[in-house]
């Protein structure tokens, strides 16, 4: 890994204890995630702060930080390519969650959220250091759902992605 991505990847780790304090939400979230066909267990850390309404419109936006880990797979068929599936993934990502509506809206609780993400390891799914982890979900009050996905967006090939049913429990 590059020296600045591990610099900044041992940063955010050491903070991240100290911002659910500082958060509106903090979500522990647990999932499968899938490359191709193949499945791996899934689990992060979310720090979600204030939301923010863009001008006077219906959008509201908030920052926030992930850290997780996606599990590596024992696939024997990738064993002897550059890259392949065995690595576990260590990512930290931060960026936006985006809503949309009035205050008391069903589908206020509906999100999109993007984030560049730095991470440990290279595999078939994630083959180079940055990625972009792109979800789409709903939250309640103390839980959330979502569908991810990561991927570096066809910047350095292969590029398989990985994408995540996940599930999360919020404080």
């Amino acid at each position: 890994m590059h020296p600045l991505t591990r610099g900044l990847t041992a940063v955010l780790m050491f903070a991240l204890p100290a911002l659910p304090a500082m958060a509106a939400r903090f979500e522990l979230q647990g999932g499968v995630s899938y490359m191709d066909s193949y499945s791996a267990p899934a689990a992060f850390g979310q720090v979600i702060f204030d939301e923010h309404q863009f001008g006077s419109s219906n959008f509201s936006w908030a920052p926030e930080i992930t850290a997780g880990w996606i599990g590596g797979r024992d696939l024997k068929r990738f064993d002897n390519g550059r890259y392949t599936t065995r690595d576990d993934i260590g990512l930290v990502g931060a960026g936006i969650r985006v809503h949309y509506g009035p205050a008391n809206a069903w589908y206020r609780r509906l999100f999109v959220s993007e984030q560049p993400t730095v991470h440990t390891g290279r595999t078939l799914a994630l083959s180079s250091a940055y990625e972009f982890m792109t979800t789409v979900g709903y939250q309640g009050d103390h839980w959330m759902v979502g569908v991810r996905h990561i991927s570096n967006a066809g910047m350095h090939e292969p590029n398989r992605g990985e994408t995540l049913a996940i599930v999360g429990i919020a404080f």
